[in-house]
């Protein structure tokens, strides 16, 4: 099987990279995140991708898009329900993008963090997966996740410490 995997950041990409590519699954990645605030934040999660990317020689696509003013402008007044928004813009790009690739399916590393939105993620990638035409893999990687947080910290990678949009990062300090 080849999958493209929407990589939110390398941290949450380790352990469902190692699962899927230990079952014989090649997995090729794409980065697409224009929600990240502040760009600072996002260069710097778009750096820890580029260093996982050499050191596990992975294959990557990049949509090096810095999106923060349309991200902004498409949950204004909706804040609360931002994350739909979200997570339907980086797995619709991702859907398209394996369509036209010609991979066999499609999944994101978002499905390893106990802070997303597991249901909601599934849902949206099913949907999209109906509309394109290519297989969501919904797979639960939480129970991997403090395996991917110890191999992130022996690999010295960049550990962001919020969701990544300018309301998870507001939340962060006021919450």
């Amino acid at each position: 099987m080849h999958l493209l995997m929407h990589i939110c950041c390398a941290n949450c990409a380790l352990y469902p990279l190692k699962t899927l590519e230990n079952r014989g699954i090649e997995v090729r990645g794409l980065w697409y995140n224009p929600n990240i605030h502040p760009y600072t934040e996002y260069r710097a999660r778009l750096g820890a991708l580029k260093d996982l990317q050499e050191s596990w020689k992975l294959e990557v696509e990049y949509v090096d898009l810095y999106g923060v003013k349309e991200f902004i402008r498409e949950v204004s007044h909706r804040e609360d329900d931002r994350c739909s928004y979200c997570y339907r813009t980086r797995l619709e790009k991702t859907a398209l993008t394996a369509r036209d690739l010609g991979m066999d399916g499609f999944t994101t590393s978002l499905l390893v963090s106990p802070y997303q939105e597991f249901d909601r993620i599934v849902e949206t990638g099913r949907e999209l997966a109906e509309r394109y035409g290519v297989e969501f893999i919904a797979e639960d990687f939480r129970p991997g996740w403090r395996e991917g947080v110890k191999i992130s910290r022996e690999l010295g990678l960049y550990r962001q410490k919020y969701c990544g949009c300018i309301y998870s990062e507001m939340e962060r300090y006021t919450s």
